[in-house]
């Protein structure tokens, strides 16, 4: 059993963080040295954190093993060095516990700052359940970030959310649920620990989730424009408001990819077009096609200016 690290959640989740693609040396087999150029232009952009193996990281579709270990032991070295010291957040979500454990073992190796974990997700469990499967991850010793993504794992209630941050180890929770109730709930059960952090990843409602009093926001769309994201929410800080709004705008227009192809691989053959990531993704998705692709430019093609560039 490792000791536990005590963690600012606030400071942890703030900003903007990057929840990651997964660039892949061939399909199925994640590569830090492919992810080099998508992680230099990121920061270039002003991106702040990166959460790996999450959704857009494909990270259930991708066994704990070796590969898995240099790969988030390469990126977050990288990402330091491009950052000082940025933080680097890994999903372990999985159906089980013993999986979970498995897969907080096998990224270790890279020291994240946290580890982020939704409820378990194929099967329906009952809130003590959900609870325990927490619970658990005490015992590995790096803080936990507690992830509601309902459309993949059971929800995050408000119950379960006062439980949670009832919890030591875990540090903060990151809501991509769109319900901007159970947000507010959230922030209001956050602020009972002055130190626990608040993240949202509901694109579409980022500027809403930080007018709420979130403390940073978590856009997937931000692998492709993190300049938008960057800026939406350096103009809220700054009492801007118009120009917030705008750049909530902007991604919201750009989020129409989505319409073409939804997910991973449409984020995957736009960066691989502007050298920035290779197309493979992990079985079973498959690569867009040609038509996929050139439709996928082609839309995004008079938003040139807000994309991100190598």
């Amino acid at each position: 059993m490792r000791t536990s690290v005590p963690t600012d959640g606030r400071q942890l989740l703030d900003g903007v963080m990057v929840p990651l693609v997964t660039p892949m040396s061939r399909p199925g087999v994640p590569s830090a040295p492919a992810a080099a150029e998508l992680l230099g232009a990121l920061a270039a952009a002003g991106a702040r954190a990166l959460m790996l193996l999450g959704s857009n990281g494909e990270g259930p579709l991708l066994p704990p093993g070796p590969e898995l270990t240099d790969f988030v032991a390469g990126v977050s070295a990288r990402w330091r060095e491009l950052t000082d010291g940025g933080p680097v957040l890994v999903n372990v979500t999985s159906a089980g516990t013993a999986d979970v454990l498995a897969r907080a073992e096998a990224v270790l190796p890279a020291r994240p700052d946290a580890l982020v974990l939704s409820p378990p997700i194929y099967f329906h469990h009952r809130q003590d359940e959900i609870l325990a499967h927490y619970a658990a991850l005490a015992e590995v010793g790096v803080p936990v970030v507690a992830y509601n993504a309902p459309r993949y794992s059971d929800p995050l209630t408000p119950e379960l959310i006062d439980r949670l941050t009832e919890l030591p180890h875990v540090v903060g929770a990151k809501d991509s649920s769109g319900d901007l109730d159970l947000l507010t709930h959230l922030i209001a059960a956050a602020r009972r620990r002055p130190e626990f952090g608040v993240s949202q990843g509901a694109e579409h409602q980022a500027l809403a989730a930080l007018r709420l009093g979130a403390d940073g926001i978590v856009p997937g769309i931000a692998n492709l424009a993190p300049g938008p994201a960057v800026a939406l929410l350096r103009a809220h800080r700054e009492g801007r408001a118009e120009d917030a709004e705008r750049a909530q705008r902007s991604l919201d227009v750009l989020l129409a990819l989505h319409t073409v192809r939804p997910g991973v691989p449409a984020v995957k053959t736009v960066l691989a077009a502007r050298g920035l990531c290779t197309p493979h993704v992990a079985n079973p998705f498959t690569p867009c096609t040609p038509d996929e692709r050139d439709r996928l430019l082609a839309l995004l093609a008079p938003h040139e200016e807000h994309l991100i560039t190598p």
